[in-house]
This record gives C-alpha cells, sequence and structure tokens, in this order.
C-alpha cells in the first residue's frame, strides 16, 4: 500500500491507494498480551499497529450498527420454530398478541 501523510494540528491527512481520510492522533493503553498479539497480527498481514487497530474499531462501530437490525434477524431465524399448541395462531396473531400484551 502507498501512504503519504500531512500533519495538520491534531490531525493528519494520510493518503492510501488515492483515497484520502483524516486521522486523529490519539494515545491508548494496553494490556502486554493484547499488544504483543496485536503486533504479531500486524507483522502477519503486514500492516501497521495503527491500521490494524483502526480496522477493529471499524468492525466494532459496524457490529454496534447492525446491532440494531439484529434483533429482527434473530426473531426471523426462530420463527416457526415452536408450537404454541394453537392450532389457528397464524390467523389470529394480532388478537393472540394483544392477548399477551394484556397479561403482560
Amino acid at each position: 500500500m502507498d501512504y503519504s501523510m500531512r500533519q495538520r494540528n491534531d490531525s493528519m491527512l494520510v493518503s492510501q491507494d488515492s483515497k484520502e481520510m483524516t486521522v486523529i492522533r490519539t494515545q491508548i493503553q494496553l494490556r502486554d498480551d493484547q499488544a504483543r498479539a496485536l503486533r504479531e497480527m500486524a507483522g502477519r498481514e503486514d500492516v501497521s499497529l495503527a491500521e490494524l487497530i483502526r480496522r477493529g474499531v471499524d468492525r466494532l462501530l459496524a457490529e454496534a450498527q447492525a446491532g440494531s437490525g439484529r434483533t429482527r434477524l434473530d426473531a426471523l431465524r426462530i420463527a416457526g420454530r415452536f408450537d404454541s399448541g394453537t392450532p389457528d395462531v397464524a390467523e389470529r396473531h394480532d388478537d393472540e398478541l394483544a392477548e399477551a400484551f394484556l397479561d403482560w
């Protein structure tokens, strides 16, 4: 990857393969085992430690954003897997739901 950087106050403008992004310099504290494992992983993937941490942050943010739709996906995965014991629940689902909320 081709990197170039220009310093700007507390941030840097980083160019990577013709894409530009602003990065903010920050300081974090890692446990020894975390730092060691991340350095090894960065070496295997041939990226900087900072790039590896940015990727981890991106993944965490994407998971958090996807988490808002995850409940719906989880519900869809279990739909139809259980027997309610009520043969017409599909036809009367609104009534069944209203009754359930009254009992709640």
